[in-house]
């Protein structure tokens, strides 16, 4: 239950906020405020819990417009304050962090009345290493610090990398940077980047002699002291994976707020997969080999080190002789591969049902074998090193052991990460609820091939489950789009979020009757994708008006460039093509023609369907090419539509419509950004009215005033 006092609180700092900033309060603004304090209400104050049959998890669809920064911020923050627990908001982007920290936060500060601090959060990636840039102009006095994947980071050139690592040294040192790649002034190629930074795996804490120098370590400090951390989703994600509470507060002492939250599911699948190429970590372990030879002539002081040292290059050997045998046998399984269907497939080897051929398990078996070998030998060898930078005679200098710490640290690291592909491989499959998709890439760079082999939960459920919802003491799941036809059933199946979590859709303060949805007459549909293409070309010229802002997305990028030259002589002077500049450059383009008074058209993919910002005359018409269902060569969706089908359920009913019904509703929400918006959304496929899961998708459409050609 709310105290009276916690209520008046928020009330006031609503209130305030309005009144300072002159803003209206909007209803939807209001219903949310109402719907994340009943929800975090349920937390027990005297075990900063809530009832498992009543968890303090609140998901809530609030469209562009709603205020929904203000909503969640001035009720979250007295809550968790007065709760004892951390706040912890995650936005999809880097970009978006710093706009609420830089922006947003300071602004509810100062007009809401709350007394608050806030700081950002970030990886250990996006912070300097001193002990790598250290070693890095020292010129690699003891052994090469292998990457963790060299076969995707070439090492830079030393003489484009050099004068950067001084120059930041020289900075760090002038107290002129805080270490941030982002607060670099300029941009660093990503692999001069890599040479000079870390990742848990190598970072040997708080042994590591640059300790009081360190920014991730400054950085991470902060976040003890401040009521609300600002990360992403990443991030947080990353924390949980390694046990929550490694950089972030831990789950059980933090209240979540995850804006942008629709992408919650697919970033934690992302973050529980494991891959290996073969041929590649072949390599890396001959030149592991090698450095793990020099490992034992530079630690000869560490004679508690020796056997391990030595006995390792073996296991090396056999682990590599395995990965060749792999390699033999998935080419193979290739070979004897039904024909593909000329889209492509017959590059990619997916497992029915998840389940591993009998023949790669007994192989995978002797691999994890090896690679638990190798990780625990490494594992055991960066422990003694780590204990060695706390004693005051090792034996050996101080910084010739954090090199080699390093060195071996992402040894281990990418030892760790291969074994958990093999286990993936070592069993069978068969049972798995749900299964897992397990698929194999042939790759082919510059005529030399090799094979991707990879695993990945379909559904990200159990393991939000496992590791967010019945873990941490609050969470907010918000954005504009989370239903599919109008249902949050979709977002229940793929992040596991507990049916007794509340569940809401708030008042958006557009008026939908401003805008038009219009589907045109067509006398063909997009299954029949050359004649569909015609009719592109043939329709757009008569439907775009040249002399305002339109935005046309495909979801093809074949159909968008064969559209492109179809009509490339009457509209390619107005027309920006994605792919022709970066996605920032098309967008600054477009606003410059329109600020001058000039038509522009942007040609795009899904990139521009989503958290594109274009109010005003910026877009007055998006034009949708087709209902944009998913292209079925995604190896999880296809393992998905799979166990649904298996299950005697109609996969495209369940999985295909609702996904595409939510990529409509994103892709039509380009078009009206502030209330004061207006304008035309034209969709080119005559299937929402001709097909019977038509008038679903339709129905799941914001209300726009409707013209349709029936």
């Amino acid at each position: 239950m709310l105290s009276d006092a916690l209520k008046d609180q928020i009330r006031e700092a609503y209130a305030a906020i309005m009144a300072g900033k002159g803003l209206s309060p909007r209803w939807g603004q209001r219903q949310m405020i109402a719907e994340i304090a009943n929800a975090l209400a349920r937390i027990v104050p005297a075990t900063g819990r809530a009832d498992p049959e009543s968890p303090a998890v609140c998901v809530i669809e609030a469209g562009t417009g709603t205020g929904k920064t203000i909503a969640y911020a001035v009720t979250a923050i007295p809550l968790a304050q007065a709760l004892g627990k951390r706040l912890v908001v995650a936005t999809a982007t880097v970009a978006l962090q710093e706009q609420f920290v830089n922006k947003d936060l300071p602004d509810i500060r100062h007009h809401s009345g709350l007394e608050f601090s806030y700081t950002l959060a970030k990886g250990r990636r996006r912070y300097v290493c001193l002990s790598k840039l250290d070693r890095q102009l020292a010129g690699s006095g003891g052994g090469d610090v292998l990457p963790l994947y060299p076969d995707e980071f070439q090492a830079p050139e030393s003489a484009e990398a050099l004068p950067v690592y001084s120059a930041m040294v020289d900075a760090l040192g002038r107290g002129e940077w805080d270490g941030d790649r982002d607060n670099w002034p300029g941009q660093v190629p990503e692999a001069v980047w890599f040479g000079a930074t870390t990742d848990h795996s190598q970072c040997s804490g708080r042994r590591c002699p640059n300790i009081g120098q360190c920014s991730f370590f400054r950085a991470r400090d902060q976040l003890q002291y401040a009521d609300v951390i600002v990360a992403n989703h990443d991030l947080v994600l990353a924390d949980l994976a390694l046990g929550g509470g490694a950089i972030l507060s831990a789950p059980e002492d933090s209240i979540y707020i995850f804006d942008e939250g629709h992408h919650l599911p697919d970033k934690a699948l992302s973050h529980f997969a494991s891959f290996c190429r073969l041929h590649t970590t072949g390599q890396w372990l001959q030149e592991s080999r090698k450095l793990l030879a020099q490992a034992a002539s530079a630690l000869a002081p560490f004679t508690d080190l020796q056997r391990s040292l030595q006995a390792l290059p073996a296991v090396m050997d056999e682990a590599q002789a395995g990965l060749q045998v792999a390699e033999q046998t998935v080419a193979t399984l290739f070979a004897d591969r039904p024909p593909g269907n000329g889209r492509g497939d017959d590059q990619q080897l997916r497992f029915a049902h998840g389940r591993v051929p009998e023949v790669l398990q007994s192989l995978a078996a002797g691999l994890v074998n090896q690679f638990q070998q190798l990780a625990g030998g490494l594992a055991k060898i960066e422990s003694r090193l780590e204990e060695a930078l706390e004693e005051d005679d090792a034996g050996l200098d101080k910084g010739e052991i954090e090199t080699w710490h390093l060195s071996l640290g992402a040894l281990l690291g990418r030892a760790e990460s291969t074994l958990d592909l093999w286990q993936e491989y070592a069993v069978s499959g068969e049972g798995e609820v749900p299964p897992k998709a397990r698929w194999i890439t042939l790759l082919d760079s510059g005529g030399q091939f090799g094979f991707d082999l990879r695993c990945s939960p379909i559904l990200a459920a159990d393991i939000l489950d496992e590791f967010l919802w019945s873990r941490a003491a609050g969470v907010v799941v918000t954005s504009a789009t989370i239903t599919a036809l109008r249902s949050f059933e979709r977002f229940i199946l793929h992040s596991g979020v507990p049916r007794e979590a509340t569940f809401k859709v708030v008042t958006s303060p557009f008026d939908y009757s401003r805008a038009t949805l219009h589907v045109p007459p067509m006398d063909c549909d997009p299954g029949d994708a050359e004649a569909h293409t015609a009719a592109l070309v043939t329709q757009l010229p008569g439907l775009l008006d040249r002399s305002e802002a339109s935005l046309v997305l495909f979801s093809s990028r074949r159909q968008m460039q064969d559209v492109y030259e179809g009509v490339r002589e009457s509209l390619g002077h107005l027309i920006l093509l994605q792919g022709d500049g970066s996605k920032q450059e098309i967008l600054r383009q477009h606003r410059e023609a329109v600020d001058a008074g000039r038509g522009s058209v942007i040609f795009g993919l899904a990139s521009f369907a989503e958290g594109v910002d274009l109010p005003g005359a910026y877009c007055r018409h998006v034009v949708i090419a087709k209902i944009p269902f998913a292209v079925p060569d995604s190896p999880i969706e296809a393992a998905l539509a799979e166990w649904v089908e298996a299950q005697g359920r109609n996969a495209f009913m369940e999985i295909s419509v609702p996904d595409a019904a939510l990529k409509l509703v994103q892709a039509s929400g380009r078009l009206l950004r502030t209330e004061q918006d207006s304008g035309r959304v034209t969709l080119l496929d005559r299937r929402l009215l001709t097909r019977r899961y038509g008038q679903a998708i339709l129905d799941s459409l914001p209300p726009f005033r409707r013209d349709l050609a029936r």
